[in-house]
């Protein structure tokens, strides 16, 4: 049997598992999946930054103060902003509420942590802005409340 044979062979046998990969793991899976993965990334950032709910620890200041250094935002203004975006854009996302937006707002963000914090930290930053770009092209998916509120 020659390798065109061989080849020729195979292929018929093969063209059913693109269909079955598509129905054991549909879009509307791999949407939720991705909007709990990356909001998961900022969702547990944003707990070690506060004690209780959302009371900001002395740390959290020190930490923008002084190794988040942000400019034209006063560090303690920094602080606030950068917890509890980490905490609603997250929920939101999981939910699939506002979520184009939502990615977005962890988009800009994830751009101010790697042009000003951690330029180094380029390939995990590349991840999370792939997961986010993936949601603000597509959206949050059927199994989300952007679908049941019909909002864009």
């Amino acid at each position: 049997m020659t390798d065109t044979v061989a080849h020729t062979a195979v292929r018929p046998a093969l063209a059913f598992i693109p269909d079955l990969i598509a129905r054991l793991l549909p879009a509307s899976v791999i949407s939720l999946i991705i909007r709990v993965a990356i909001a998961a990334v900022f969702f547990l950032s944003g707990r070690t930054k506060v004690e209780g709910l959302l009371n900001i620890t002395d740390s959290t200041y020190s930490l923008f103060a002084t190794e988040y250094q942000v400019p034209l935002i006063p560090s303690d203004i920094a602080a606030h902003l950068a917890t509890y975006s980490e905490h609603l854009f997250p929920i939101l996302i999981v939910l699939g509420l506002m979520t184009r937006v939502s990615a977005l707002a962890l988009l800009g963000m994830t751009l101010v942590i790697q042009i000003f914090v951690y330029p180094l930290g380029w390939p995990t930053h590349l991840l999370w802005g792939a997961l986010l770009l993936y949601l603000v092209r597509f959206g949050a998916g059927p199994l989300s409340l952007d679908r049941l509120l019909r909002l864009p």
